[in-house]
């Protein structure tokens, strides 16, 4: 199948499938006689594997570690689990990181007037006053 074939099927964009074969995500299709890239069944679904990690939050280098785990029937699923546990801890902490920026804000709305005055403790905080 094609490039645009390969992207509808594994809901991942042109742009990035091309972007996935150059970073060694996934191997280099191979190219029809018209010059066309010529995916497989086997690309579409590493694709959707991709896609579907990106979805959880794993970071391209953890998702080509994940793809070699995988693709190895010798890994133990403790590896694949360790690595699951530290992407939850790290969106654990991220998710923290915005709930406190969220209330921050909110707490500089509320005390902001939203009037005609120029003072305004939003700007002031943000300037560092």
């Amino acid at each position: 199948m094609n490039i645009g074939q390969a992207a509808e099927a594994s809901g991942v964009s042109q742009r990035m499938i091309r972007h996935y074969e150059k970073i060694g995500l996934i191997p280099p299709a191979p190219r029809r006689d018209s010059g066309y890239r010529d995916y497989s069944d086997a690309d579409v679904h590493r694709l959707r594997f991709i896609a579907n990690a990106r979805d959880l939050g794993f970071p391209i280098e953890e998702i080509a570690t994940l793809l070699d785990l995988w693709n190895n029937r010798d890994r133990s699923s403790a590896e694949v689990k360790a690595l699951a546990i530290a992407r939850a801890d790290a969106l654990k902490r991220k998710a923290a990181a915005i709930e406190a920026m969220r209330r921050t804000l909110e707490d500089l709305a509320r005390r902001c007037h939203g009037d005609g005055r120029p003072d305004c403790p939003i700007l002031e905080t943000l300037a560092g006053e």
